[in-house]
């Protein structure tokens, strides 16, 4: 029996149809021997009555046969059990005879006479085919199970938006009254223009670039009376040569966490405006005192106005990184994705922080691996998330010491890190870190000011790029935050 076959615990079920009893002789005894189920048949029209009242997992069928000729059988039994696998024995091995039976479907081709090691060998790749067919069935049943019972909505097309899936949860939001949607247009299902502009464009998308594309469509089905507010995200399919054959739409009805948001939002705008504005006419106001505009202050006036305008510069960062993160946190930010060359990013980042690095004669270094995979990701979410890594280790490290940002594949993440010589931190505060408003409290860095939010933001991103963070901190020796991000294939 095959290793595969073993390994699955299966017994195949073989058929033998040929006209010469020694022949089927030699089938049953050889095959028995290797563990499969061996049956046989002396003519076509035994062999069909065979097939016909069982299932076999491989039929041995001789072409020229009395009567009915092995290339009618091998039709009928394509016709009844495709998923069969036929092999044909003839005694004329002609080419002909082999192109014509390969053609209407069978799977080898083994001339007369033939060895034990010869059959054996056939049917074993035959029994690996076999099984192999089966387990792709049984993938695609399995993901067919889950697309189905997923809530959010699955529509995939071809290039000329014809309906190749989808799932029940979108014909319930389209409530296009369709049980399957397949080989339908998308404009059957439903005539929403926000939607067939979101395929037209991820369809126009070159071969060479790839986005991810989203869109908030509140009339899906206009039918419904009830408010009903859609998060669609789409992106081009294409094959292995890396050619569009489709696009892939995911929709997710975010109808109540809308309404929450815009709750939410109102109560920016009065954050806004209650909070940050007066702190920016106070901030001005100490400017002038702090200038000497409205009347002379003495060295110890101007000093502590000088103080008060750090805090209130503190609290604008402090007001300006919760609006950031609320943002963040609601999840409904229409964040579209493209791919991203990461070593130019922070490339760009790095040159960007150079000069504060250099104030305190800190050396920023990037070490990337060459040809660094792409990641599917919001360029201004990255930008944010690196320039804050950086920025902390610039304020956190002593001067004169180095930081390294490393980039580098590992299995199928693009693995970032960012290693500075500064402070570290005890285990106890790298398990609180990533807190809001966290700041950890030492004589070190009593003077170094900050809000307590940045890692929290960073944190929230990488998890909406479904990536993970990973610390390593030392006290006295310095910390290396690892960022990973799904690289996209």
């Amino acid at each position: 029996m095959s290793d595969y076959s073993q390994k699955h615990n299966f017994v195949s079920k073989i058929l033998v149809v040929d006209d010469e009893k020694r022949v089927r002789d030699g089938c049953i005894k050889v095959l028995s021997a290797e563990g499969y189920s061996v049956f046989s048949a002396p003519n076509g029209q035994e062999g069909i009555k065979m097939i016909e009242a069982s299932h076999y997992d491989i039929v041995l069928l001789d072409l020229m046969m009395p009567g009915l000729s092995g290339f009618d059988v091998l039709r009928h039994v394509k016709s009844i059990h495709p998923e069969t696998v036929l092999i044909v024995i003839s005694g004329y091995a002609t080419l002909e005879h082999s192109i014509e039976a390969m053609k209407k479907g069978a799977f080898d081709f083994i001339p007369k006479p033939f060895s034990a090691e010869q059959l054996r060998v056939t049917v074993s790749k035959a029994i690996d085919f076999t099984y192999a067919l089966k387990d792709i069935a049984t993938e695609k049943s399995r993901m067919r199970m889950l697309i189905n019972h997923l809530t959010d909505g699955v529509l995939t097309t071809d290039t000329k938006k014809n309906v190749v899936l989808a799932n029940p949860a979108f014909l319930s939001m389209s409530d296009c009254g369709c049980m399957s949607g397949v080989g339908k247009s998308v404009s059957q299902l439903t005539d929403n223009k926000k939607l067939h502009a979101l395929i037209d464009e991820c369809l126009s998308i070159p071969e060479g670039e790839f986005a991810e594309l989203c869109e908030e469509i509140d009339d899906l089905n206009e039918k419904k009376k009830e408010e009903m507010v859609i998060g669609a995200k789409s992106l081009p399919f294409r094959d292995r040569t890396g050619r569009n054959i489709g696009t892939i739409t995911m929709l997710r009805d975010i109808t109540a966490a809308n309404r929450i948001n815009r709750e939410k939002s109102d109560f920016v705008s009065m954050v806004s405006h209650e909070i940050r504005n007066p702190l920016g006419a106070v901030m001005a106001q100490l400017k002038l005192l702090s200038d000497g505009l409205v009347g002379e202050i003495n060295a110890k006036q101007k000093e502590i106005i000088q103080r008060a305008s750090l805090r209130l510069n503190a609290l604008a960062d402090m007001t300006t990184d919760l609006l950031d993160l609320a943002k963040i946190e609601s999840g409904l930010l229409v964040m579209e994705k493209e791919e991203l060359d990461m070593k130019a990013l922070l490339d760009d980042l790095i040159s960007f922080q150079q000069p504060g690095a250099s104030q305190k004669n800190i050396t920023l270094k990037l070490e990337a691996a060459p040809e660094l995979p792409p990641v599917l990701a919001n360029r201004q979410n990255m930008e944010e998330l690196f320039s804050n890594l950086i920025t902390n280790a610039i304020k956190y490290s002593r001067e004169g010491t180095r930081i390294i940002i490393t980039a580098k594949k590992e299995q199928d993440y693009l693995l970032i890190s960012v290693a500075d010589q500064g402070f570290g931190m005890s285990q106890e505060d790298q398990d609180c870190i990533f807190e809001r408003f966290y700041r950890i409290k030492d004589a070190k860095r009593r003077m170094i000011t900050g809000t307590g939010l940045g890692l929290s933001i960073v944190k929230r991103i990488i998890e909406s790029h479904n990536g993970m963070i990973r610390l390593e901190s030392e006290p006295d020796k310095g910390s290396t935050f690892h960022v990973y991000l799904p690289i996209h294939n």
